[in-house]
């Protein structure tokens, strides 16, 4: 496993490093720069070019990257160049919202997921696989923010349950959550019932079914187990697809969280706020993922890492 461990930390400082480049390339792309949004439109280029030389934005893109990478191998992500307060604060102070949010969707798509999902393979060809399917689709296709406007419509103003924006705890949390978890529960519900239709035919799920055994049990112990390996990796990729996906929900709520950031980052043209927030998801996907691939081996014992 330490072997394992080591191999994955080199590929991760390789795609971080990758990521790094891209992103630093893609910023610069954006139309516009930080020094006209703070300035304006009618600064004087003696102005522009003072401020240029202040950020360091008068200099060469390889001398601005490598003096990005220079701080964060020391951790630093630099100084918005907006807000002027540092970027890595500013992630660690807005990522627990947007963290709650993306356990929370990811608990509502796996539960309801892995349910509709044994319920369709159980059920095959009935009306229960069709409903659960039905279900899925819907996730899956309905856009996210159309999705939140609906909740909001019901649950905020029509039946004013929940704030309609804002973030006040927990309560915030709850139509966010479910407008992302809806399209987690479609993708995990698919998976789970492709997964559970190939253990059934199994030999060994025959035999437990021969010699007597609990349905309940057969399905759960002996079927489910066994079809939740794909499963568990569609749940890591999911649960990056949820931090990246957001960004929209965030905003359409009003949430304080990297998703939000982002897009203020964006439209300020703060290259690197843009920067370090995609570094810092990036890093957190790669995380998730090796994460995924430990628990592997503790769901199944055949499963090694040299």
């Amino acid at each position: 496993m330490s072997r394992y461990l080591l191999k994955r930390s080199f590929t991760m400082l390789i795609t971080l490093l990758g990521v790094s480049i891209l992103v630093f390339l893609m910023v610069h792309l954006i139309p516009g720069d930080p020094v006209t949004y703070i300035l304006g439109e009618f600064a004087t280029d003696e102005a522009v070019n003072r401020l240029n030389a202040n950020l360091g934005l008068d200099q060469p893109l390889p001398i601005q990257y490598f003096a990005f990478m220079a701080g964060v191998l020391q951790g630093d992500l630099g100084t918005s160049y907006i807000t002027g307060l540092s970027v890595l604060e500013q992630i660690i102070h807005r990522f627990p919202v947007t963290f709650q949010l993306a356990v929370y969707s990811l608990i509502i798509g796996s539960i309801f997921g892995i349910f509709l999902g044994v319920i369709a393979a159980v059920k095959q060809n009935t009306i229960f696989d069709q409903l659960a399917m039905l279900v899925s689709l819907i996730g899956i296709s309905a856009p996210g923010f159309w999705i939140a406007l609906f909740l909001i419509l019901m649950f905020s103003y029509l039946i004013p349950i929940f704030p309609i924006s804002g973030y006040e705890g927990f309560y915030s949390l709850i139509l966010p959550s479910i407008t992302l978890g809806l399209s987690t529960t479609g993708n995990i519900a698919r998976m789970t019932r492709s997964s559970m239709l190939e253990v059934i035919k199994q030999d060994y799920m025959r035999t437990a079914e021969a010699k007597g055994v609990n349905a309940i049990r057969l399905i759960k112990g002996h079927g489910l187990q066994n079809a939740l390996i794909p499963v568990i990796t569609l749940i890591g990729l999911q649960f990056g697809h949820l931090l990246a996906g957001a960004v929209v929900i965030e905003t359409v709520f009003g949430l304080p969280g990297i998703g939000s950031m982002a897009i203020e980052a964006i439209a300020t043209r703060d290259m690197l706020t843009v920067q370090g927030l995609v570094l810092f998801m990036a890093f957190m996907f790669i995380l998730v993922n090796l994460l995924v691939d430990i628990i592997y081996s503790a769901l199944d014992p055949r499963i090694k890492y040299d």
